[in-house]
């Protein structure tokens, strides 16, 4: 009888594939940022992630642009492999508790739920903080990344037509948010 991946068959001397582990979560840290840029590189590469076309170099210049509040790190036995943070959308106080999300994972871990455990967490911290909104705005093609934001309780809001380019062409955006249910009711 042959072994299937992942099949429970220990009583016929098969050899179970080692079981994925939960990565734990950890507070974002400096020293996480050469690992953070790494997968922020990957998701780059793939042109549908974001519109950037590359990462800073330092963490203080990435850094500066994020909340305190939902940077986080998911870390395996590997080492980091996904992470989220969290932006304002406006300096205005009236939108105090608005923030854009941004959640990368590592191709190495792609489909194994690191990005649900990392956006539950997000959801949670940023409730805890106060933040009654969370919007993010995707690429409509990337089915990964949209699937996450509905299983996570947010809704799409609009399209943006034509919003900017990437690499000379045109790109449509999806605007996704969820409200929260705990802050701000």
């Amino acid at each position: 009888m042959a072994c299937r991946t992942g099949s429970a068959a220990t009583a016929t001397g098969c050899k179970l594939d080692a079981m994925p582990t939960t990565p734990s979560l950890l507070p974002m840290e400096e020293r996480h940022w050469p690992h953070v840029r790494a997968i922020y590189l990957e998701g780059i590469a793939t042109l549908q992630a974001t519109f950037e076309t590359t990462a800073p170099e330092s963490w203080a210049a990435w850094s500066a642009s994020k909340l305190d509040v939902g940077r986080t790190v998911a870390v395996d036995d590997e080492g980091v492999c996904g992470w989220t943070t969290l932006a304002r959308v406006s300096a205005r106080p009236v939108y105090a508790g608005v923030a854009e999300v941004t959640v990368y994972v590592a191709t190495r871990v792609r489909g194994r739920g690191v990005g649900r455990t990392l956006m539950a967490k997000l959801v949670a911290d940023s409730e805890a903080a106060g933040i009654w909104t969370l919007q993010s705005s995707i690429f409509p093609e990337n089915a990964a990344s949209y699937a996450l934001h509905l299983g996570a309780g947010f809704r799409e809001v609009g399209r943006r037509e034509r919003i900017a380019q990437q690499h000379g062409v045109w790109r449509d955006t999806v605007l996704l948010e969820r409200r929260s249910r705990v802050v701000g009711v």
